[in-house]
């Protein structure tokens, strides 16, 4: 169902925070174009730990409807409880999504046996595809391959976001996991790596900024042709880089608001882009060859 180049969508913001939803289809539009295929709402890089439940039905509502089906959706619903990660969950399923991207609870740091517990709930609680998502660097919690090799024998967890940059925890899952699941990168920088080594696509930053490049990059990878991938991730290196010089999204959105995409807002406690990187990223997307609309 999922594979090659997923965007972890921005969510467009006006001035103050308030949610730009005519930029939202223009992006949605513009991805469709450009062969992304598929998407996340409401992740890591959508801000969506920001949003009010309302909000976040009603953003799922207007983009799903948007969609219309012609690629796949994922929503982003982990939280740092079980009952409200089972509620965000249950909330897109209603909505309409494919599967849903839950990230490990965050600021409590549960043990590796908690962590099992806290997916086996949700996985029991909800007939949707579920996809896990290990970011330590964000949530001070790790899961290990050992507890991704049980939680994968759960029939609707049907994959994992690896975000930890380490492409021998790649083969240490599939050694563990097989196919079983499937294996996607949540680090553009290592990503090529990550599927010439047995992933099948990256949840990426990047393809906010260069969608038609890191498609062909994925599409170059997952068929072999290492050649014409590596070719590609050179020209995007800068662009992988320095989308994290400071934290995902500000980065990102600065860079989509300069070409013109959507405006620059952003909700607090995030702030605008330091303007001593203005200059390098402004280069890294001249180099990308980005296509503006």
């Amino acid at each position: 169902m999922f594979q090659g180049s997923i965007v972890a969508l921005v969510s467009p913001m006006k001035e103050g925070g308030e949610l730009d939803y005519a930029a939202l289809k223009r992006l949605i539009d513009w991805h469709i174009e450009n062969d992304t295929d598929a998407f996340v709402f409401l992740g890591s890089t959508g801000e969506g730990i920001c949003f009010e439940e309302e909000e976040r039905a009603k953003f799922l509502e207007i983009a799903i409807t948007h969609v219309n089906k012609r690629k796949p959706v994922i929503a982003g619903t982990g939280a740092a409880s079980t009952a409200k990660t089972i509620m965000l969950t249950r909330q897109a399923m209603q909505a309409g999504v494919d599967a849903c991207l839950v990230v490990t609870p965050y600021y409590n740091k549960p043990p590796q046996e908690g962590l099992y517990r806290h997916f086996c709930s949700v996985s029991e609680a909800l007939p949707l595809p579920l996809i896990l998502y290990n970011v330590p660097s964000r949530t001070a919690c790790d899961l290990l391959p050992e507890t991704v090799a049980r939680l994968s024998k759960v029939t609707n967890i049907v994959g994992i976001k690896d975000a930890t940059g380490k492409l021998e925890r790649l083969q240490t899952m599939l050694d563990l996991c097989g196919n079983k699941i499937n294996y996607y990168s949540g680090d553009d920088p290592t990503a090529l790596d990550f599927m010439l080594s047995g992933g099948q696509g990256v949840i990426s930053i990047t393809s906010n900024i260069a969608p038609k490049k890191m498609q062909q990059l994925c599409d170059a990878a997952l068929k072999n042709k290492k050649d014409e991938a590596k070719k590609i991730d050179d020209e995007l290196a800068q662009l992988h880089k320095l989308l994290c010089i400071e934290s995902n999204p500000i980065p990102t959105k600065w860079c989509l608001s300069e070409m013109g995409l959507i405006p620059p807002g952003l909700r607090l406690p995030l702030i605008a882009l330091s303007e001593s990187h203005h200059a390098r990223l402004k280069s890294a997307l001249e180099m990308s060859f980005t296509k503006v609309l």
